[in-house]
């Protein structure tokens, strides 16, 4: 079945002309409509213009390193032509007049798109549950939540109604529901992908990164999506290294620390005993395991919770029903339209999140809040480098808990955002992270989080490609 297979394989298909590009959008359209109904992981799904794209390129000569490989789209990222609704009431009928610099990218080596992916509104939240839409579900059990905000690229993943996906990484973004859904997700270096097209919710934190089943089509995606790009001017003049090479280098003599500090947060006995299975096999393979400390790692979160508040009331300022988006019908004036179309273009989450960063940026409270979390944010940043001196690599569970169900959490936003604790950190550093699945525990995947040094990827998906050839977790499906 070609919906089984990922894209490094179909592009061989491809390129050996055993395979057209129409026949592979045919069989994840078919994928799609098996499973779509439920899990619900796409808010705009794009297959009939994907198909008829694919058509014409059965008449080309392959060309491109994704040439006629489908992709799915996290919908906080623009396509030209396309929805991009960030799961939002105000965005519902925005179409993107321009390309975000990935989406350039993958359309320059031959890429297709089947759609874009739900998530939570503007990217806040943990469960894809504040989505404006619906919730997505998690594949493995239509009761639990498949993780956030990315969830609807991590579930579309894992039912393989795409065999890659784009998401987004804030504080966890990424690897949280990378993790809940079974499937593996990376977090590049802050810089290392361009922001440009990718919709703000807080700019010193956001990454572009992606979701798939294996290393090598992981690597293969971000050798596309990486490098420089001088209309994001947070984008790093780095090097990108031919991370598919990469990945079948020795791992022998790898140093990896476990952080102490980790340890102390209330963890699920599975997610402790599979972790520790993982850390076991890696120990097996030749890497050197020790215990490092990450003093200021329990302040991660309450800083995390006053920085990304703070950008994002600045970055949704935008939001005003003026030039663009939901406007309210019934308004007297000028200040009342402002506040009408926010108050009923916004959800609650999204309006909590503007009112906390709004109040620890006003006068009187930015020192003592937003100047504070940011001293907090350095120490976090220092504690990793001064660790790295020692390590190669930091190893800890992905989450602290299994995928939790739906509804469970909504009414307590604290328990929702410790959900993150174990990858808020690895943002306010800018470190670039990948969580891989190490186990299955009552039919729930669990996942384990390597932390890498600035630009070092490679050696994340280097030790990602050899725990797959232990444990083939890509071969594991979910029963719908």
């Amino acid at each position: 079945m070609l919906w089984k297979k990922g894209i490094c394989e179909l592009a061989d298909l491809i390129s050996k002309g055993e395979v057209k590009p129409s026949e592979i959008v045919e069989a994840f359209a078919e994928r799609f409509e098996e499973t779509e109904e439920k899990i619900k992981a796409y808010i705009t799904p794009t297959y009939e213009k994907a198909y008829n794209l694919a058509k014409k390129l059965d008449e080309k000569r392959p060309c491109g390193k994704l040439f006629g490989i489908p992709v799915a789209v996290k919908d906080n990222i623009v396509i030209k032509g396309e929805r991009t609704t960030c799961a939002s009431k105000i965005l519902e009928n925005f179409v993107s007049p321009y390309d975000a610099t990935v989406i350039e990218k993958l359309k320059k080596e031959g890429a297709l798109f089947l759609g874009k992916t739900n998530m939570d509104e503007f990217a806040m939240g943990s469960s894809t549950e504040y989505s404006a839409f619906f919730p997505t579900k998690n594949p493995w059990d239509t009761e639990r939540v498949p993780g956030g905000s990315s969830g609807g690229s991590a579930a579309a993943t894992a039912v393989m109604s795409a065999p890659i996906a784009l998401g987004s990484d804030t504080g966890g973004s990424i690897r949280q529901p990378a993790s809940f859904c079974g499937v593996i997700g990376i977090k590049p270096t802050y810089g290392r992908v361009s922001r440009y097209g990718l919709v703000a919710f807080a700019s010193s934190l956001d990454q572009i990164g992606a979701f798939g089943r294996r290393t090598e089509d992981i690597a293969l995606i971000l050798e596309v999506i990486s490098g420089y790009d001088e209309k994001d001017s947070t984008c790093a003049n780095v090097k990108v290294p031919p991370y598919r090479e990469e990945i079948k280098r020795d791992t022998k003599g790898i140093r990896i620390g476990l952080p102490t500090e980790f340890f102390e947060f209330d963890l699920q006995q599975e997610i402790k005993e599979s972790f520790y299975s993982f850390v076991k096999e890696l120990e097996k393979i030749g890497c050197k395991i020790e215990e490092i400390s990450l003093p200021h790692v329990r302040y991660a979160i309450p800083a995390y919770y006053i920085i990304a508040p703070a950008e994002a009331s600045s970055n949704l300022a935008r939001y005003d029903g003026v030039k663009y988006g939901y406007r309210t019908k019934n308004y007297k004036n000028l200040s009342e339209m402002y506040a009408k179309t926010r108050d009923e273009g916004f959800g609650a989450e999204v309006k909590r999140r503007i009112m906390l960063g709004t109040f620890t940026l006003s006068a009187g409270y930015y020192d003592a809040y937003y100047l504070k979390a940011m001293k907090v944010r350095k120490l976090v940043y220092d504690d990793f480098l001064k660790a790295f001196k020692r390590v190669d690599v930091i190893a800890c569970p992905t989450t602290p808990t299994l995928p939790f169900k739906l509804g469970e959490r909504l009414e307590n936003p604290i328990e929702m955002y410790l959900s993150d604790v174990f990858t808020v950190p690895v943002n306010l550093a800018g470190l670039p992270a990948i969580s891989i699945p190490v186990n299955w525990v009552k039919g729930l995947p669990v996942g384990a989080q390597l932390i890498g040094k600035p630009w070092d990827e490679a050696t994340l998906l280097k030790l990602s490609f050899v725990w797959e050839q232990i444990y083939p977790h890509y071969e594991k499906l979910p029963n719908l």
